[in-house]
């Protein structure tokens, strides 16, 4: 204020300082409840986010359980099925030998061998007349009435098994993600926190926007995320 100043020149920015101090006092009130709105805001989205990270985790952990309980359930109906299949050839080939050297005893013995639903298809093959027809099949095993149940319940518990690991590897990384935001939710902490320290207002409003920006990109990211199952 200069010394040749009117006295409403005076008034007025005595006026103007008083405004700009009741304004710094505004803001330096607000500080602190603008830092308690944001711990609480986190402490809660993190609560959540954490809760999330934990509950895909184990649904990815069960899923691959799963998968892994399905593969092996696949395997031994794929080994049932060959074991079956090596057994028909096996009776086949006997058959096979016995009937090539006229020997109709051992033929009929063979025969007697046969599983039921081999029979099926050996009996649907001597009908394409393979002693005289070129393009009969080489086997009953190549015939369409040859049916594998185990090798069909194989095929689809493999395609179960591959549907869960799927589903375990999205379920780990959604809980990735959850576990992601949640590290961006301790540094949104540390931030507002570490500000409490500082007798500085302006250092604790930068803090704090620096922290609710955070904040806020945080809870967009968890609505990305799926709810968890």
């Amino acid at each position: 204020m200069s010394d040749g100043s009117s006295p409403s020149e005076v008034a007025k920015e005595l006026r103007h300082d008083q405004h700009e101090e009741e304004a710094r006092e505004a803001i330096g009130r607000a500080i602190p409840v603008i830092e308690a709105v944001l711990l609480s805001i986190v402490t809660i989205v993190t609560a959540w986010a954490g809760y999330s990270a934990a509950k895909w985790s184990t649904e990815s952990r069960l899923d691959l359980a799963q998968a892994s309980s399905l593969r092996l359930q696949a395997n031994r109906a794929l080994a049932t099925a060959t074991e079956l299949r090596n057994f028909d050839s096996s009776t086949f080939g006997a058959w096979f030998t016995a009937y090539t050297l006229g020997n109709k005893e051992k033929a009929a013995i063979a025969e007697r061998r046969f599983r039921p639903q081999f029979r099926v298809a050996f009996d649907a093959w001597l009908a394409t007349n393979p002693d005289t027809n070129p393009s009969a099949p080489p086997g009953p095993t190549f015939m369409k009435e040859y049916v594998q149940p185990d090798l069909a319940k194989a095929a689809a518990l493999d395609k179960m098994a591959d549907e869960a690991t799927a589903g375990g590897d999205h379920a780990g990384l959604v809980a990735d993600n959850y576990i992601r935001i949640t590290l961006l939710l301790a540094t949104v902490l540390f931030l507002v926190g570490i500000g409490t320290t500082f007798k500085q207002k302006r250092v604790r409003y930068v803090l704090a926007v620096v922290g609710g920006v955070l904040l806020l990109a945080a809870v967009v990211l968890i609505a990305q995320q799926p709810l968890p199952r």
